[in-house]
């Protein structure tokens, strides 16, 4: 059947499980579409066309073997990726687009190991702006990569390939890295989405590092929904890697999140970027009655200063070694100006930048207890090449003014396409929050995105009429990475309940829907708000299955969940009917008891019924 592009990553495995597809016939279209574009400044290496056929057919053969049970087991069954050449696939040269520098790994990086278990095809690896400095995509000797749709623009870097890769239709997502917003800035340069997770979830073993204490593996993928299903595939701890860490993930949050701008916007003369921001802003404000607060940037900016005017550029002379040195001819010229300014400073600088980032930082804290988004611009503007080449370090550094602070400060960040400038470029925002809350930004990336769906630029640049968009499917949390303990909710806590909130802000992931034991009855009690049931042990002669849903909680929330059931509940221990015992919630005989107002439900089996059963006229 004909592949519509671009490729997606849900789009395919629906596709594959209702058969309507082979990764035979998905290899097939990302070459053919690689050759129809004829861009060969977004690749460094591709994967020979021979072997991507092989791993197809074996693909296929484990589908004819093991049915739909292939997907549980390979959750990215035939989508292609690609992925940045500064990360290690097993077998092929790593470059960092630097050809002297290359070696042939022997194993994968981490992250591009996991993708290729759970049944992704990589299809090769991109360009970048040389050792992952810059944030054009045109610093590169493999030549400056364009951008998607515009190709006198920059497409933004240094993941600049592996944007363009994705936004063009040649992969369903890809792997970027980001220290500054390499992850981000390619990502609003071509309409995408960019997922730069909180440092330390996702293993950056197997990656050359440009600031290996700042750097991240980061997503493109076309909507939020399909970068979380990757990043759930690579947001797992490895011991090998001293920077991985198993970050507690912050729970959902309780009606709209309080939102910060930055009290004063920079875009550098750039009116159209400037009137996009507005017009999203606008947008969010009346469609999901988001109320900006403006914030004080100033600090944040200074930050950004630490990075490249800062003893942290050492980090990147440390990175090379004695390469750089011995082989400088080899640097790209404005690698190396960025690179040698690492000479100017000392181990005391470093130490005293340390303390002045220690300082921000709690300026910082302080920020998030007051918001708990922080939504900027993307980029400030969006350069030419050819002025980017005439002025490579200022326009460089512009384009970092809203990214350049986030990783210092340990943030988590995303990058989603919004309305589009009135020439036709494509823009979007950022959503900044703390450590551990990219479920947080996912959801609301999600909706912002569902917002802006539909919106499209034909090539004179004119926008179509935007349509209301489905709402965005629910993000599931990662997986746990951390002790939790199985609860089983039998009322105003089950999905689509007036307080299921409570386990989403407890970070609680859905498990199965499933009875009790025989042994119980059900009672809806009296003078509860919202409406509750009471479950109650009985004998098995007694009692009948009541309907119930098993959640999986961190132990981390699970004291202050406890704390907050109201009586005459509590927390106990419940039976399930395949004999296993998990804390549930249990109601204290005496609220079910003559005179109380009870109603005995038991006939109904369960919560979700008997309220139906009211609605019945």
């Amino acid at each position: 059947m004909p592949i519509s592009s671009p490729l997606k990553v849900r789009s395919l495995l629906s596709a594959y499980a209702a058969k309507r597809l082979t990764p035979t016939e998905v290899v097939a279209s990302a070459l053919a579409r690689i050759a129809e574009i004829d861009r060969p400044e977004v690749w460094i290496l591709r994967v020979p066309a021979a072997d991507l056929e092989a791993r197809a057919h074996a693909l296929e053969a484990l589908y004819e073997a093991q049915g739909s049970a292939v997907f549980e087991r390979m959750p990215l069954f035939g989508v292609p990726f690609a992925v940045k050449d500064n990360i290690d696939v097993a077998g092929l040269p790593t470059t960092a687009a630097c050809e002297p520098f290359s070696y042939t790994p022997d194993t994968s990086a981490f992250a591009v190991q996991r993708l290729i278990d759970a049944g992704a095809i990589l299809i090769g690896k991109t360009n970048l702006d040389q050792f992952a400095t810059g944030l054009v995509g045109t610093r590169s000797p493999y030549g400056a990569v364009r951008n998607t749709e515009f190709p006198e623009r920059v497409s933004g870097g240094s993941s600049s390939g592996s944007a363009v890769a994705v936004a063009a239709g040649c992969v369903a997502f890809s792997l970027g890295t980001d220290t500054a917003g390499s992850g981000r800035v390619p990502a609003g340069f071509n309409g995408l989405v960019g997922l730069k997770p909180s440092l330390g979830l996702v293993s950056k073993r197997g990656v050359v590092p440009a600031c290996r204490s700042l750097d991240t593996i980061s997503v493109f993928a076309h909507d939020v929904n399909d970068a979380w299903c990757v990043f759930n595939e690579i947001a797992c701890f490895d011991p090998l890697d001293g920077y991985s860490r198993k970050v507690p993930g912050l729970g959902l949050l309780r009606g709209a999140p309080r939102i910060g701008v930055p009290d004063h916007l920079e875009f550098y003369g750039d009116a159209a970027a400037n009137q996009a921001f507005s017009a999203a802003l606008d947008t969010l404000s009346t469609h999901l009655h988001l109320a900006p607060t403006p914030i004080d940037f100033q600090p944040l900016k200074q930050v950004s200063a630490l990075l490249y005017d800062g003893p942290w550029v050492a980090e990147r002379r440390a990175a090379l070694g004695s390469f750089f040195e011995t082989r400088h001819e080899a640097v790209h010229p404005v690698v190396a100006t960025v690179i040698g300014k690492a000479d100017r400073y000392s181990a005391a600088d470093a130490f005293n930048g340390q303390y002045a980032l220690a300082d921000l930082k709690r300026h910082a804290e302080q920020l998030f207890e007051t918001i708990d988004i922080l939504i900027v611009p993307t980029t400030p503007t969006h350069p030419l090449i050819t002025d980017v080449q005439a002025n490579p370090v200022e326009l460089n550094s512009q384009l970092g003014y809203y990214t350049n602070f986030v990783n210092l400060l340990d943030l988590c960040a995303l990058a989603v396409p919004c309305q589009r400038r009135h020439d036709g470029l494509p823009a979007g925002v950022t959503l900044i929050a703390p450590l551990g809350a990219d479920r947080r930004l996912a959801e609301l990336g999600a909706r912002i995105q569902g917002l802006f769906a539909t919106e499209a630029a034909d090539v004179a640049g004119t926008v179509t009429e935007k349509k209301p968009a489905a709402a965005a499917n629910t993000i599931a949390p990662l997986p746990f990475q951390e002790p939790t303990v199985a609860l089983a909710v039998v009322g105003a806590h089950l999905r689509g309940q007036p307080l299921n909130w409570q386990l989403q802000e407890a970070s609680a992931r859905f498990v199965t829907a499933t009875q009790t034991a025989t042994g119980y009855t059900l009672y809806a009690l009296a003078n509860t708000q919202p409406p509750k049931p009471g479950l109650v042990r009985v004998t098995d002669q007694q009692g009948a299955p009541i309907a119930v849903e098993v959640w999986d909680m961190p132990l981390r929330s699970f004291g202050k969940f406890v704390a907050d059931v109201p009586a005459p509940l509590g927390i106990g221990s419940v039976q399930l009917a395949n004999g296993l015992t998990v804390k549930g919630f249990i109601c204290e005989p005496s609220a079910v008891s003559n005179g109380s107002g009870a109603l005995d439900i038991t006939s109904f089996g369960g919560w979700l019924a008997y309220l139906d059963s009211l609605n019945v006229n």
